[in-house]
């Protein structure tokens, strides 16, 4: 899916679910469609801030809390910080995990789910929900590290 394409769709959802279309909200789109990873609210401030010199953390925060709301944007938390990235493949791939980097943030699909083994272990429960995410050094990350 293309860069143009991807932001496309995702003003077409802000639209949907009754947000307005802002030069903000398309910036912030924007630098989540264009990063490989997960970005924090601070570090989407300090994009945002050359840009919008008015703009609020507050501001930066609660839009990508509504990003999340309406399955633009996925969330994490990173050693105690919240994480964001825009969905993959623009929220058109199904059910799927992360392995994320703790130094960059960068991301990396898991396709298949740990939760078909233990389902299977837990006859006669239901699981409603779950969360699987495996942190670690990206290969960029361990080779700067080991130098």
């Amino acid at each position: 899916m293309s860069h143009d394409h991807s932001i496309e769709d995702a003003l077409k959802q802000l639209d949907k679910h009754g947000y307005k279309h802002t030069k903000k909200r398309e910036t912030m789109l924007t630098n989540l469609i264009d990063r490989d990873g997960y970005l924090s609210a601070r570090e989407m401030f300090e994009l945002l801030k050359p840009i919008f010199p008015t703009i609020s953390y507050d501001t930066v925060y609660r839009n990508l809390h509504d990003f999340s709301v309406i399955n633009l944007v996925e969330e994490t938390e990173i050693n105690g910080e919240m994480k964001f990235k825009y969905q993959c493949g623009g929220g058109h791939i199904g059910h799927h995990h992360h392995f994320i980097c703790t130094k960059c943030g960068a991301s990396r699909e898991i396709e298949m789910c740990p939760m078909d083994f233990f389902q299977d272990r837990l006859p006669g429960c239901k699981i409603e929900s779950h969360r699987f995410e495996i942190f670690g050094l990206c290969e960029k990350c361990v080779a700067a590290f080991s130098r």
